[in-house]
């Protein structure tokens, strides 16, 4: 009898799972279903296309044929309601109830919205899927005055669509720097300029008491908890994700911030397994439980569910340092691994446009930021994987040419 399993969530991670069986195991039943009602698109690229910078056509990746030919039930517009481990079925909000043999959370997340008065105005986007992204575009390309709240990774992409789009805007933080847990005040100033040149303001401890709107429920400004306006016609927030696991509260399954998962993709329970943002997973290279919601990470943790569940067993670990890219100004940025945890940094500015961090803890190297200047992203990610012991050499992580073999010879035992 041939196996069945099931998927929830068509992102990169339950898409990259999908393929994986699919070519594991070339008769089994394989079904995805998800909320959506559009098969995986690129989520790094509807950015770009709610800057007005590309047509829809290229962000899609797959369409409902690739499912039909590949032999995947894909089931679009549809929610899942529960899950019973122990007869092994998945139901939905149509009632239909889906047996599986294995099966596999990647249902993402809600961006959570501010607990402030008319936060669900029109004209105040949270962005995280296409539809979102139509929706920030079309908002967007018709407003003159905005304002952003988050100041993170999605918060920046918010700011920068404000930028393109000729909106005068201001990104309300509430600290004194943009992603103030990976940027000191000194990295972070270049992305401040940067923003300064595109139009968006950053205003320091800041944030939003209320919106207020006009007679027709549309947003028209923001005011902080210092009581300072802001004249806003389009609101972009972006202050994180509440995690999609409603469906699996009656459930065994560990969940913390996050479903529970070892470094083979498995929960806490048998036969289910979990990929994405959505996981709270063993990071081997940490030696910690950890979150990561990069593309990369979250394609390679699909593709080792996917293995892992095939062949019944522990066959592949999930270990992977990620990486993650901001292509909004004219200087590169990206940032790896685990740059906001950790117990010491070491940072350099080598110009006005180049400044780099890197990140340790129990001196190896577990994350870090590079602007300006991503030559010593390849060295940096090596130390990272080997785990390589750079105590008494920090400062040398900061050389413009970082020499790997040096570092390893010199922690290698004599």
């Amino acid at each position: 009898m041939c196996a069945s399993y099931v998927i929830i969530g068509d992102g990169i991670a339950g898409s990259s799972a999908a393929e994986t069986l699919r070519e594991a195991d070339p008769d089994a039943e394989v079904t995805v279903i998800t909320e959506e009602g559009e098969a995986l698109y690129n989520r790094i690229l509807i950015k770009e296309f709610a800057k007005g910078k590309l047509p829809a056509a290229p962000v899609s990746i797959h369409d409902p044929e690739w499912y039909a030919d590949r032999d995947i039930d894909l089931q679009l517009d549809t929610v899942v309601t529960g899950v019973d481990t122990d007869a092994h079925e998945v139901y939905t909000h149509e009632g239909d109830a889906y047996e599986y043999d294995k099966l596999l959370l990647a249902a993402g997340g809600t961006p959570t919205q501010l607990p402030v008065d008319n936060s669900d105005a029109e004209g105040v986007h949270h962005f995280w899927t296409f539809e979102d992204a139509r929706a920030i575009k079309d908002s967007a390309e018709s407003a003159e005055t905005g304002v952003v709240v988050g100041a993170g990774l999605l918060g920046i992409d918010l700011a920068a669509i404000c930028g393109a789009q000729d909106v005068e805007a201001h990104y309300l933080m509430r600290g004194n720097a943009w992603w103030r847990y990976a940027l000191s005040e000194e990295g972070a100033e270049i992305i401040h300029d940067a923003l300064r040149e595109k139009g968006v303001t950053p205003v320091f401890d800041s944030g939003v008491d209320h919106f207020e709107t006009d007679e027709e429920g549309h947003v028209t400004a923001a005011v902080d908890p210092n009581g300072e306006r802001f004249e806003a016609d389009f609101a972009g927030v972006a202050i994180g994700l509440n995690f999609n696991t409603e469906f699996i509260r009656d459930t065994d399954i560990e969940c913390d911030n996050g479903i529970v998962v070892d470094e083979y993709m498995q929960t806490s329970v048998e036969d289910v397994y979990a990929a994405g943002d959505i996981t709270q997973f063993h990071d081997v290279i940490l030696g910690e439980r950890a979150q990561n919601g990069a593309w990369g990470s979250a394609k390679e943790q699909g593709s080792v569910a996917g293995t892992n569940m095939a062949a019944d067993g522990d066959e592949e670990v999930f270990e992977w340092v990620s990486s993650y890219s901001i292509t909004h100004f004219d200087f590169p940025f990206l940032s790896f691994g685990h740059p906001t945890l950790g117990d010491e940094t070491v940072e350099r500015k080598y110009d006005e446009g180049t400044w780099r961090r890197v990140t340790l803890k129990d001196g190896r190297v577990i994350g870090g930021v590079l602007i300006g200047d991503l030559s010593a992203q390849s060295a940096l990610k090596q130390l990272a994987r080997s785990q390589t012991d750079v105590s008494g050499q920090t400062d040398r992580l900061l050389d413009e040419s970082i020499d790997v073999e040096a570092f390893q010879e010199a922690a290698a035992p004599e």
